[in-house]
């Protein structure tokens, strides 16, 4: 897939800078090492943060700045990666979904940025926009039912709307017959080494608990 950000974006964010993770996979129902992983991070960031330091993470401080530049509150509509690593502080156990959305979803609280998991059988065309929602636009977020993605920066295939930081679209989802993965990683810090190392770090969990083979990581901005 082709990823182009749009002038709507760099106006708000001329340092975006983003990863794509492609891969062939096996996804599963469970896999207890992964939730070895995800539970020792969990337990690390009870001893180290706190619901409001966590804003101060690079990822989501910028994603927030991002939302309140396109006049969406953050506060309301909570990037993924905060609203993962607020639950995780409020004592509440992380939704285990499949092990790609569970691999992906550590990686978000990894490293605070809000990632887009997807099918890329799914996508309709060869190319991505990351643009910013407007009103009224349809968009059926996972698990959410109908949201306002107006003024949320949102990536659009050839039918639409299918990833927002808060949340993706239930069209493109993974499933357990997901053999086709797209990950998209947000760095709007602009922090292209930390947006790099996120998508090694996915590129390696792919490798040890997908049997990926052939995963490929892509900078775009």
């Amino acid at each position: 897939m082709k990823v182009i950000v749009s002038k709507e974006i760099e106006n708000v964010c001329p340092g975006f800078v983003g990863a794509a993770v492609e891969a062939n996979v096996t996804n599963s129902p469970y896999c207890a090492e992964l939730w070895k992983e995800i539970s020792a991070l969990g337990e690390h960031y009870k001893q180290t943060l706190t619901t409001e330091s966590l804003k101060q993470m690079s990822g989501i401080a910028a994603t927030r700045r991002v939302y309140k530049a396109c006049g969406k509150d953050p506060s309301r509509y909570r990037p993924a990666a905060e609203a993962l690593i607020r639950r995780i502080l409020q004592g509440k156990e992380l939704y285990q979904i499949d092990t790609l959305v569970d691999l992906i979803n550590l990686a978000s609280i990894r490293f605070g940025y809000s990632i887009g998991g997807f099918d890329a059988d799914k996508f309709v065309g060869d190319t991505l926009t990351l643009g910013v929602g407007r009103k009224d636009e349809p968009y059926e977020g996972i698990g959410r039912g109908v949201i306002n993605i107006e003024g949320l920066p949102v990536y659009r295939d050839e039918e639409g709307g299918v990833g927002t930081p808060t949340s993706d679209h239930e069209r493109t989802k993974i499933t357990l017959a997901t053999t086709h993965m797209l990950v998209l990683i947000n760095g709007y810090d602009g922090n292209e080494e930390q947006v790099l190392a996120n998508a090694q770090f996915i590129r390696q969990l792919v490798v040890d608990y997908c049997g990926s083979q052939d995963a490929s990581i892509t900078i775009y901005r």
